[in-house]
């Protein structure tokens, strides 16, 4: 079976999307669940361009991953520079990433428009910049920018840059769709001549503006190319990149290649609503493999052919995406899930107990609610021990109030929470102020609780995000809160729901705060 290399760009290509930033520990949580799919490669970021992305390299180099290899993004030097005294290439080696990729201009087009120097010039600046890398790292990739279109002006010139990157060592040439507006029978006209004079692997980089990116990508690899570089979502500047969730099933399961192992491909739509979730952005249902709407089926002689045989109607098996089927009106989805989530968490749950269905009828309650546990796992692992009783109650709340106050204009506000808490047969009363209210409620609780449970102490608030979940209603819109905290051995996702954004935070503070007692006393 043909393996395919799979190479993420969510966190520098997928950062450049309108509405989507990343913060440090956005990109390191998903540099995690990257690594839990198995992709081969995951782009970090521009170690250059700012402060954010030279501190998760800093940080990333520290995380364990079992199955992705970090690479850092650049360019080639810059012209009328040495490549030895090139900030650009001082910066990418700082990174200290085994991988670097290099982008570089091969279409005549953009050189004397953009860079304004000789074609010759560039070619140089692409061999010397590729081998002064290759000396001190595992492996350089090259990014031929803009290679079908250059290809199509002029295919002599277009040529010689990928010689130069091969003579240079290249490990990859990844062909680049900059501007998406190649068509698939272009991609696999040009590949196929490409491949007769090259003999480094080919990758492929497309981008969506003409809807092809994940065409092009698949006829990509049957033209040859070995290499696929993507993002979740198809995140990415303008209309996207290649939609990974897209682009793997389709290799993978329809052409026969091998991208990720089988159990790996069943963390797809996980992955898929993770990111969405850290991005603060809305899942997409039509979603094709990951989506909610994927496997949905509405119309009753489509409901009555699926339950049958789900082939009459459905391009896959659900299940190999980690989706399942869904029958609207009457839901009948949820149990393998619910079942393979237990068994992550360590609870032993018999497939045929009523207990099973209840957790199902639970959690769709609450989802229709407003609530979602793609990125709040230690939530979802609260709820499942609440439902079969395995859940302790470390404390009670008896009540709270937040006071924000601004005295003039100009000065920032103050916050201050005061809260009411029983712990066995103590009542703890204390107050304290806070960056906001939900900080001042947090610092309050946390003080309230930290004699009798000290091992809170360790436990910090990583992120806080907030999403509007009933739109059209203003200020009285229902919100979801999504706290992410962690010690120093792992971090965890927690989620409250309300109209009321304190009362939304509270939950998941609470519920943080939870977690982490139970995770001591396992």
């Amino acid at each position: 079976m043909q393996q395919i290399e799979i190479y993420d760009t969510t966190l520098r290509d997928g950062a450049q999307a309108e509405d989507v930033s990343f913060s440090v520990e956005d990109k390191l949580r998903i540099t995690e669940k990257l690594d839990e799919l198995g992709v081969h490669y995951i782009e970090g970021g521009y170690p250059g361009s700012n402060p954010k992305d030279i501190e998760y390299f800093k940080k990333v180099m520290k995380v364990r991953l079992k199955n992705s290899k970090i690479v850092a993004f650049g360019s080639t030097h810059r012209p009328k520079h040495k490549v030895d005294e090139d900030t650009t290439m001082k910066v990418l080696l700082d990174s200290k990433a085994g991988i670097i990729t290099i982008v570089g201009k091969t279409w005549d087009f953009h050189v004397k428009e953009a860079l304004k120097i000789a074609l010759d010039e560039n070619i140089d600046i692409i061999h010397n910049s590729v081998i002064h890398l290759k000396k001190n790292v595992e492996k350089v990739f090259f990014d031929a920018e803009h290679f079908f279109d250059g290809y199509k002006d002029n295919p002599q010139f277009a040529v010689k840059c990928l010689i130069a990157a091969e003579d240079a060592g290249a490990d990859c040439l990844v062909l680049c769709d900059t501007n998406g507006g190649t068509l698939p029978d272009d991609v696999k006209n040009i590949i196929r001549e490409i491949i007769k004079v090259v003999h480094t692997p080919l990758g492929i980089h497309a981008h969506n503006d003409s809807e092809c990116a994940v065409a092009n990508s698949v006829i990509a690899v049957e033209s040859g190319a070995l290499h696929v570089q993507g993002t979740i979502n198809g995140l990415g500047e303008r209309c996207g990149n290649a939609n990974l969730c897209s682009v793997i099933p389709n290799l993978q399961v329809k052409l026969g290649t091998r991208c990720v192992s089988d159990e790996q491909l069943r963390r797809l739509r996980d992955v898929s609503r993770f990111v969405n979730e850290i991005a603060n952005l809305r899942h997409f249902k039509r979603q094709p493999f990951v989506g909610d709407s994927a496997f949905a089926h509405k119309a009753g002689i489509h409901v009555s052919a699926v339950r049958k045989r789900p082939e009459t109607y459905e391009h896959i098996r659900p299940e190999f995406v980690g989706n399942s089927q869904r029958i609207l009106i009457s839901d009948l989805a949820g149990k393998s899930n619910i079942l393979r989530k237990a068994e992550e968490f360590g609870i032993h749950l018999d497939p045929d107990s009523p207990q099973v269905q209840d957790i199902v009828t639970t959690l769709k309650n609450l989802e229709n609610e407003g609530f979602q546990f793609e990125a709040a796992e230690a939530s979802f692992e609260l709820l499942m021990k609440k439902s079969l009783g395995l859940h302790k109650r470390f404390f009670d709340l008896i009540g709270f109030r937040v006071i924000v106050e601004k005295r003039k204009e100009g000065e920032e506000p103050i916050s201050e929470a005061t809260i009411m808490l029983k712990v066995g047969d103590r009542i703890e009363h204390t107050a304290a102020t806070g960056n906001g209210p939900v900080n001042a409620i947090d610092n309050a609780m946390r003080k309230a609780l930290d004699k009798f449970y000290p091992e809170l102490k360790d436990v910090k608030l990583h992120d806080y995000k907030v999403r509007v979940l009933t739109a059209g209603k203003g200020t009285s819109a229902k919100v979801r809160v999504l706290v992410e905290s962690g010690d120093d051995d792992k971090k965890w996702g927690t989620v409250g729901v309300s109209e009321n954004i304190i009362e939304a935070s509270y939950q998941a503070l609470v519920d943080s705060i939870e977690y982490k007692l139970l995770k001591v006393e396992r």
